[in-house]
């Protein structure tokens, strides 16, 4: 990919800057702007260079979410002067953004003399604002989307031994590919989340109301290899109570919602002895008080020697609580992009810089 670094003198110019700050409202309310800090080591990169910036975000599935709040808080945060800074309507507005029509695509290039993509949670997608626009303009790699390709890259080229592997969150389908990637690149693999449900049932284990994919895999083959490790408790919803319970234990109206105390015993002899550390998705239902196991498996990586390299929009948002992110080597800005960047290798949008 052309870097940013590249670039020497750009007074008089305008970047068109594909930025990922598609960040989680609620009530009007901004939870998380992690992205927004993330992405202004490449906008004052810019700014330094003489350049003045257009900036294009999505926000929403739909594109009929205002930008506002999000502008609100990013000029708070950066204290940049809104003077050399203008930002594109939400571009998921246009059916020519997902569409990726060539048509829009210039017209998005009409704002900019280069562009710039820093938005590596959205660069999976072939939308025109990612892989579009490039065939238009000059274009170049932000410094955040460097970062997350040389950290990210370390997980599958030569990475460090003993290499352990957690994997949580839900999606199976498209983490499927991930955990038979790693059975053969790492040395241990957890599996935790909502995908554990699966292997549970796999098992024979009553697994209730848990949420579940009702795709039928076969997992005994994954199973039977030593490398994989399950749960071996779970905290459970029961009504309206979290209750810690044995696997043989759990009924029919419970609904798995965290791994147990035993599972964290299990795990931390793993995470003391491992040299690399990689890993995506929440391991329990956050939303309903099952952070509890993914908390004190973040503290006891943090805490390890081992090289961290964290991804999952939803893990993030712990991290962000605890306020622990410099504890880890990398916390990547991607969701859905970490996961097709690991199985992958590359995605559309780095594709499209090259």
């Amino acid at each position: 990919m052309r870097s940013i670094k590249e670039l020497k003198n750009l007074e008089g110019k305008r970047a068109l800057v594909r930025v990922d700050f598609n960040l989680p409202i609620k009530n009007g309310v901004i939870g998380d702007d992690f992205r927004i800090k993330k992405t202004l080591p490449t906008l004052e990169f810019l700014l330094g260079k003489g350049a003045a910036l257009t900036l294009v975000t999505h926000l929403g599935k739909d594109g009929n979410a205002s930008i506002e709040p999000v502008i609100k808080r990013f000029f708070k945060i950066s204290k940049f002067s809104k003077d050399k800074i203008k930002f594109f309507p939400n571009v998921r507005k246009f059916p020519g953004e997902e569409k990726n029509d060539p048509e829009f695509a210039k017209e998005l290039a009409r704002e900019g003399d280069i562009y710039v993509n820093d938005a590596f949670p959205v660069s999976h997608r072939a939308h025109a604002s990612i892989v579009g626009v490039p065939k238009y303009l000059p274009s170049y790699a932000g410094l955040q989307l460097e970062e997350e390709v040389k950290n990210l890259s370390i997980a599958f080229k030569n990475p460090e031994h003993p290499f352990l592997f957690i994997l949580g969150g839900a999606k199976f389908s498209t983490k499927l590919p991930l955990i038979e990637k790693y059975l053969e690149l790492a040395d241990h693999v957890f599996i935790g989340g909502a995908l554990a449900n699966n292997f549970l049932k796999a098992q024979g284990y009553e697994v209730g109301k848990s949420l579940l994919d009702d795709s039928s895999y076969d997992l005994q083959k994954i199973l039977t290899n030593k490398k994989v490790i399950v749960p071996e408790d779970v905290v459970v919803q029961s009504g309206d109570k979290l209750v810690s319970k044995e696997l043989k234990d759990t009924q029919s109206d419970d609904a798995i919602v965290d791994i147990g105390e035993k599972t964290i015993k299990k795990l931390t002899p793993y995470i003391k002895d491992a040299r690399l550390i990689l890993w995506n998705g929440p391991l329990g239902k956050y939303e309903i008080g099952g952070e509890v196991g993914t908390k004190k498996i973040l503290q006891l990586v943090a805490d390890s020697e081992a090289k961290s390299i964290i991804g999952g929009g939803d893990t993030v948002a712990l991290i962000s609580q605890m306020s622990s992110e410099d504890k880890f080597t990398f916390v990547s800005t991607g969701g859905g992009a970490t996961l097709d960047f690991l199985a992958n290798g590359t995605l559309p949008g780095i594709k499209a810089l090259q």
